[in-house]
């Protein structure tokens, strides 16, 4: 059955394409997925599945039973867009100023879909179930968990979750994958300083939160130089800095932004802790207050063993074994976490980048775009790994 679909998949490569282009031409922030969920709802609704709408706000679910009893595998894609003014000259390129598909999510969305409808075309040899989790906001780390909350994997219940990542990192050709951890929990901190204000040419009649705050940057970065064991890995960026109303006046307050990351949840949890105490101590010293706060994004992603030695074998009847490699971490982060913390499952990168074509550039910039030969060996090795864990 496997080399079948794969067959198929080549006789649609036009499809594929064209509906991958459609969905990038027509880019949608995080919940404002409207109408790329109807495309996606319309079509699989069309190919015969059981369809739910509206989880998550905009996410969409279909239902694929096969012919025979067996196990339930999700598979799962993510719809949204950034908001990113596209720099392109593709027919194809974005019709929406200021939003743009630059990570592949397009594709993603295109490669499910089509994989739904020639699954369904075959229900009657499958042993099993296919549930196919079409999610939003990805983008920001927000559509996972209620999509989960609203029961997307309870009914019914799923074995094991695939899905893929189109990766401009890897030329495309290439399969990457590892079990563990793959990517890296993500945190967003918020850091105030607080001072007392007064004017510039009289600063010890102040309290400077600008000059706290500029401390308190420095000594951040000590979390990750002389905290954490070098073969363990943490990030710690402020992203901004935001004070002051004149070149002369000392404000009572600097607000920051920034971002955690790592690959467990003991140097997360630790990592938080030093910020806060770095923060209100080093603000201390120079008599200021801090107060710090954080929002959780998502947890790490952890690839099952199991999982990725299935999933391996069937990309290596896909590309060329040798390029099949082990998928080197990132902490970049993607919650995709969520489904993997529920059931064993695997999230792959599929090689994308073309530096022959000038499809090279990096994700989340106004210039990425992929080779679209990513597809179709994504969708073979997605729609083979599906198939092989219903067995």
């Amino acid at each position: 059955m496997t080399e079948r679909l794969f067959d198929t998949i080549d006789a649609l490569r036009e499809g594929l394409i064209a509906l991958r282009r459609d969905l990038h031409a027509h880019p949608e922030l995080a919940f404002q997925e409207e109408r790329t969920a109807g495309i996606v709802e319309a079509r699989l609704r069309a190919a015969g599945l059981e369809v739910r709408t509206g989880l998550a706000q905009t996410g969409v679910v279909g239902v694929l039973r096969g012919g025979r009893p067996g196990r339930t595998v999700l598979v799962r894609a993510d719809m949204d867009a950034l908001p990113i003014q596209e720099v392109s000259e593709a027919p194809y390129r974005s019709q929406v100023p200021g939003c743009m598909h630059a990570c592949g999510h397009d594709g993603h969305t295109a490669i499910a879909v089509v994989l739904a409808e020639l699954l369904s075309e075959r229900r009657a040899e499958l042993a099993g179930t296919l549930v196919f989790a079409f999610q939003p906001a990805e983008e920001i780390t927000s559509g996972a968990l209620p999509m989960i909350e609203a029961g997307v994997m309870d009914d019914p219940p799923v074995d094991a979750v695939v899905g893929l990542h189109l990766w401009n990192d890897l030329p495309v050709g290439t399969v990457a994958l590892s079990a563990g951890p793959v990517f890296g929990s993500v945190d967003e901190i918020m850091i105030s300083i607080e001072g007392r204000g007064g004017h510039g040419a009289i600063p010890h009649r102040a309290v400077d939160p600008i000059v706290a705050a500029a401390h308190v940057v420095t000594a951040l970065q000590t979390i990750v130089s002389r905290e954490t064991a070098p073969l363990d890995a943490a990030v710690v960026t402020i992203g901004t800095i935001h004070s002051g109303t004149a070149f002369n006046i000392i404000p009572d307050r600097v607000e920051m932004r920034g971002t955690v990351r790592a690959f467990t949840g003991e140097i997360r949890e630790r990592t938080l802790r030093r910020v806060e105490e770095i923060s209100s101590g080093v603000a201390g010293a120079v008599r200021c207050g801090a107060t710090v706060t954080n929002r959780f994004g998502c947890p790490p992603v952890v690839n099952d063993a199991a999982v990725v030695a299935v999933v391996r074998d069937v990309a290596a009847g896909v590309v060329a074994g040798d390029r099949v490699v082990d998928l080197k971490p990132t902490t970049g982060s993607d919650d995709m976490a969520y489904f993997l913390q529920r059931a064993p499952g695997c999230y792959l990168a599929v090689g994308s980048h073309n530096r022959d074509r000038g499809l090279d550039a990096a994700h989340h910039n106004p210039r990425f775009d992929f080779d679209e030969e990513a597809l179709l060996i994504g969708a073979k090795v997605l729609g083979g790994a599906a198939l092989r864990l219903l067995e």
